[in-house]
């Protein structure tokens, strides 16, 4: 994907996530069976995931390379990213640490969308002043994956956020 189309599908992923999330009634956000994640705890994970993607757009690409270093192999594409994540999730990877949402309260549905909007939108505005080839130069650490270029990262964002809309639908089999 070129970066347009990055940030087109960013826009698109995380707005039709907010709109599902803002859709939900009171009953459906709060739905949980057999240790799975309410909507409303998959929606904080979300605003967990994408505030340090957008955290790391923001800083000058020098401190990424010292604090992470450059890539020494090409960025993998959408769909290779997102089969590495099917791989990673079949062999028992799942969220960890900082990752785990609380209980989210119905009251708190408006306020983590409008958050996850926000920072979906800043990242993009940031993502639109980075040069296209920076993408595939410099790395950042993911919990699952180890260490993936700043498009990977990105491509992760497009898709996580579509996943768990998927997971949530799974959910309440609407």
């Amino acid at each position: 994907m070129t970066k347009p189309e990055i940030i087109d599908a960013l826009k698109q992923n995380h707005s039709a996530f907010t709109n599902y999330i803002l859709s939900l009634n009171e009953a459906d956000f709060l739905f949980a069976v057999n240790d799975k994640w309410s909507p409303g705890q998959q929606a904080e994970h979300i605003l967990r995931s994408v505030k340090p993607v957008n955290l790391a757009f923001g800083l000058p690409l020098l401190l990424l390379k010292i604090i992470f270093g450059k890539a020494n192999r090409p960025s993998r594409n959408y769909a290779e990213l997102v089969q590495r994540y099917f791989e990673k999730l079949a062999a028992g990877g799942k969220a960890s640490g900082r990752f785990i949402p609380p209980y989210i309260a119905y009251a708190q549905k408006e306020k983590i969308c409008a958050q996850i909007s926000a920072t979906a939108e800043s990242l993009c505005k940031k993502l639109a002043k980075y040069p296209e080839k920076k993408l595939d130069k410099y790395i950042l650490p993911h919990p699952l994956f180890g260490k993936l270029t700043l498009r990977e990262m990105l491509y992760f964002s497009i898709y996580h956020v579509q996943h768990h809309q998927n997971n949530i639908k799974e959910l309440l089999k609407k």
